[in-house]
């Protein structure tokens, strides 16, 4: 097993070790062809000069004499050639020893050229008519003076060092790299290994500039944060089933155990008192197993035509009697030139608005108001229930369609077991549709259903 970092740091180095041995090979390549193209150039240059030195010579002496190359030998041996005169016929004129040269120390020769060696014969005219042939010889096919070999060996060597210190480069600029890339890499893994362990405080402090392992960092602490959040909700949510099903519980016991022992007498009011505490158990059940049906995936709605603001109206005028006794105004304003018919499943759809009117009776205190508004956009229906009643604290407010999620302590002297609103969304999903909530404590609260263009006829 390997480190991230290390694993890094060693495919980096290779691909560039590789890429930079490649790179001199292939520079190296290049150079040695362009220099021996260009030796070869100078060497046909040389030739050529030869023979324009040998056409002068004829033009001047009008013939050829063993004394015709003389002039050349000094330079020829000096330069590592060997010259020889020919006349028409090819007859040897003058002549250079070839082994003058082959004893000579300070000749260089081409590896490839084994030693032998190789002469070619030009011709010399004179006005449009060959009078002879120049023969030039050497140990091989291009002559290297120590000057040139010098020449390549440090080009060679530039090469080499130029690798050298490409390699260290790159060895430390991969460090530097894999450090960016391991450092929030391994610290989101300590995360994670953190989150697993039931450590959900823990969270990743490490920095980074590059997009995605930024988004990595985000997203574990984030992860983090909503497995804190969940673990709170957990905890409160056995807390808070505990007490809605223990209290009525304890209730008949605590009545049941008084008539047994003759502490309360057993009529008709006693037993009906019971009964409710009954009855108020079955609900929370019913509410908990309805709960467990809309969480199904095969949970089916029975879908129909209607019109969204007569479901809304309706439901209203079932409530108007019970906002008056609590003295709590209700203001309807319905967008009109609308149509707000829509396909969905009406009793499901009633349960939730009940739910919201329900919850806005609760939580505002007589003499409050509450407001119902209704429009159509473009492509949506959107209902808000607005109240002036105690409101939601903002940290409750992500977690306010929880199970069993009551928020402060100040919503729960009021009646309730939690579930309404956590129905209430199950359903508005299943519906394709939206439910949010803002609130401001002591001010107001406002729930905002909306329906996209699929679910409602336009």
């Amino acid at each position: 097993m390997q480190s991230i970092r290390r694993r890094l740091s060693i495919i980096i180095i290779c691909c560039s070790v590789i890429a930079i041995l490649l790179s001199a090979l292939f520079v190296n390549l290049a150079v040695n062809d362009t220099f021996n193209k260009y030796m070869v150039d100078i060497q046909n240059q040389r030739n050529d000069r030869i023979v324009q030195y040998f056409e002068e010579i004829y033009k001047r002496d009008k013939k050829w004499t063993s004394t015709s190359g003389e002039e050349m030998q000094h330079e020829a041996y000096m330069s590592n050639y060997c010259l020889s005169l020919l006349n028409a016929d090819k007859k040897v004129i003058w002549q250079m020893n070839p082994n003058d040269i082959n004893e000579r120390n300070h000749i260089i020769q081409q590896v490839n050229s084994g030693g032998v060696y190789i002469s070619h014969n030009f011709p010399v005219e004179v006005n449009g008519k060959i009078v002879g042939y120049v023969n030039i010889g050497q140990y091989s096919p291009i002559l290297l003076s120590k000057q040139d070999i010098n020449f390549k060996l440090s080009i060679n060597k530039g090469i080499i060092f130029s690798v050298l210190i490409s390699i260290i480069i790159v060895i430390i600029i991969s460090i530097i790299i894999s450090k960016q890339f391991s450092r929030p890499i391994q610290a989101v893994a300590e995360t994670s290994v953190e989150l697993s362990n039931g450590n959900y405080e823990s969270a990743s402090s490490i920095k980074t500039n590059i997009i995605e392992l930024n988004n990595l960092t985000q997203s574990i602490n984030s992860l983090g944060n909503k497995l804190s959040h969940q673990d709170m909700l957990r905890k409160r949510l056995v807390s808070d089933l505990s007490h809605e099903i223990r209290t009525p519980l304890n209730v008949l016991q605590n009545n049941l155990e008084a008539m047994i022992d003759g502490i309360y007498p057993v009529n008709e009011e006693r037993l009906n008192y019971l009964n409710n505490e009954v009855i108020r158990f079955s609900k929370l059940l019913d509410n908990l197993n309805a709960l467990k049906e809309f969480e199904k995936e095969e949970s089916e709605l029975n879908l129909e035509t209607f019109a969204l603001d007569e479901l809304v109206v309706s439901i209203c005028n079932e409530f108007i009697i019970e906002f008056k006794n609590k003295n709590i105004s209700l203001d309807i304003n319905i967008e009109a030139g609308n149509s707000y018919e829509m396909i969905g499943d009406y009793d499901k759809l009633k349960q939730v608005f009940i739910n919201l009117l329900s919850n806005s009776k609760k939580f505002t205190e007589a003499g409050g108001k509450v407001w119902i508004q209704m429009k159509q956009t473009k492509d949506k229906i959107v209902v808000s229930i607005k109240d002036n009643g105690i409101g939601i604290n903002k940290e409750d407010l992500p977690y306010i369609f929880e199970r069993l999620y009551r928020g402060d302590k100040s919503r729960h002297k009021i009646e309730g077991n939690g579930l309404g609103l956590t129905i209430a969304k199950k359903i508005i999903d299943n519906h394709m549709g939206t439910i949010s909530v803002d609130s401001n404590v002591g001010a107001w609260t406002v729930f905002t259903v909306s329906f996209t263009a699929p679910i409602f006829k336009l």
